[in-house]
């Protein structure tokens, strides 16, 4: 199954690698690889998360996600909305963008392509940023089945029986994040913070209202996994929207990796292949996890994603006014990742030692 399931990242990773040796030669190849780390680095736990998501639809939306969806997030996320987000904020024809993305060295009223995308950053930080934000929030506060942190975790869900208290908090957030951060491009980081409020809130909004129409579906899937059969998954409407969310999710992710990518390399070609390999993996490792069952296995696994994609919404949100090295967001992601990880065996070997003891009794 691991072969079947990264076959075809393992093959690009290849082909993309010997084709960045042969148009750029040993330099090009070691950037290429480099940028791949990065992006996988600093989306491990994107993949967690995905993964919760994606064991809710049927195998036909895990394999479309896994097909389609690496088209959007290879060309899409790391090379098109690039270009868009520099002709929207910087007010360039499409022509004049691509023109700056072809020619590193080129500029436009004394401006590269990579300094358009560096000052777009307020805008795109405040995005992706708020829309983690609402992730991590929405998770923290909801009933689980698990508690990692007891102790924080208890009273932030008796906390978040009150209505829209993700909403205002974000909110919040967004303002102080403009009071102190943004400047004179205060204006700009709230209207991009309120559009990915408002994206997410109609992206989950309308998942949660085609999935609250599948009651009978659940309870014909409860009644088959009690008789032993297999569970049937979330399809049709209510899958699209949460491959749509899923396809949002990684564009917030990629943000900080294709911003943070210009200081590794000015080629906008070797920027997209190098992410675009990073995100095959990302996809493969969330169908992995899926199919493996791993969530189920170490239960803590989605708490420790979810509180790194907190703690990266905090960081895009900073990184309005302070630069944050990239390693410092991959590292916070894996220590999460880890301790989540440890914790799970932990609590799997207690498990197994009070199922002996009873037995044994």
């Amino acid at each position: 199954m691991f072969l079947r399931t990264f076959g075809w990242s393992f093959a690009i990773t290849i082909a993309g690698l010997i084709a960045a040796g042969l148009i750029w030669g040993a330099e090009g190849f070691g950037v290429v690889l480099i940028l791949s780390i990065l992006e996988i680095s600093l989306s491990f736990d994107n993949a967690v998360v995905n993964a919760t998501v994606l064991k809710r639809m049927n195998a036909f939306w895990q394999k479309l996600f896994l097909t389609v969806g690496v088209l959007i997030a290879v060309f899409g996320m790391r090379l098109v909305f690039p270009l868009l987000v520099v002709g929207l904020t910087a007010h360039l024809s499409p022509g004049t963008v691509i023109e700056l993305a072809l020619d590193s060295s080129k500029t436009h009223d004394g401006h590269t392509y990579a300094e358009y995308l560096d000052m777009a950053n307020p805008a795109i930080a405040a995005f992706g940023g708020i829309f983690l934000l609402m992730i991590f929030l929405d998770f923290i506060f909801e009933e689980k089945d698990f508690n990692w942190l007891r102790w924080l975790e208890k009273p932030l869900e008796k906390i978040g029986k009150l209505d829209a208290l993700s909403s205002v908090i974000a909110l919040v957030v967004l303002a102080l994040s403009s009071r102190f951060f943004a400047g004179d491009r205060a204006e700009t980081v709230l209207l991009a913070g309120v559009c990915g409020l408002a994206t997410y809130l109609a992206v989950n909004g309308l998942s949660e209202v085609f999935e609250s129409g599948l009651e009978e579906q659940q309870e014909a899937e409860e009644a088959a996994e009690r008789s032993g059969k297999s569970i049937v998954q979330v399809g049709g409407k209510a899958a699209f929207f949460l491959f749509l969310y899923l396809e949002v999710l990684d564009a917030s992710f990629s943000f900080d990796g294709v911003v943070g990518a210009f200081a590794i390399s000015q080629d906008i070609f070797q920027i997209t292949l190098g992410l675009g390999i990073g995100a095959m993996y990302i996809r493969s490792l969330t169908v992995f996890l899926v199919r493996k069952g791993t969530l189920d296995d170490y239960v803590y696994l989605e708490h420790g994603a979810h509180y790194a994609i907190g703690a990266l919404a905090l960081i895009l949100l900073a990184s309005i006014k302070y630069h944050i090295p990239e390693i410092v967001t991959g590292l916070i992601g894996v220590a999460f990742i880890g301790a989540a990880l440890a914790s799970s065996i932990v609590r799997n070997k207690r498990q197994q030692a009070l199922e002996g003891a009873g037995a044994e009794g």
